[in-house]
């Protein structure tokens, strides 16, 4: 079991800069993103990053915007969130997967899926 705690989000106006964090349990072999969900609509996965480094994975709907990073000695994944917009509120969610079965992080079709553990949430709100 991978324990999530996040922290950051909040409201911002548009254009304006937020920074999530996001500090786990264990921080070794395992796949780090985030995830937003918007009443009503299906949770969608934001960015992505392996534990162990190499290549980021960002929807594209972001990409260009967010950067996702990680710090491994304190076992944090961040997002960091710029030019934000409206269409980025939503509640932000930090989760994690041990990639046992897409050890890239992401699904066959390059989309980031739906991993195991997740952190508690935060809204981010966007004001226009």
């Amino acid at each position: 079991q991978v324990q999530l705690v996040q922290s950051g989000g909040g409201s911002v106006q548009t254009g304006g800069s937020l920074r999530l964090s996001c500090t786990a349990s264990e921080y070794r072999g395992i796949c780090m993103g985030w995830f937003r969900q918007v009443p009503g609509k299906e949770r969608e996965g934001v960015a992505a990053i392996f534990s162990g480094g190499g290549k980021k994975y960002y929807h594209e709907s972001v990409q260009g915007r967010f950067t996702i990073s990680q710090d491994n000695a304190k076992k944090t994944v961040y997002l960091q969130m710029n030019s934000l917009s409206p269409e980025d509120t939503a509640m932000y969610y930090c989760a994690a997967d041990r990639g046992l079965t897409h050890p890239d992080c992401i699904d066959d079709s390059g989309a980031i899926y739906d991993y195991t553990f997740w952190g508690q949430g935060a809204q981010v709100t966007v004001s226009s």
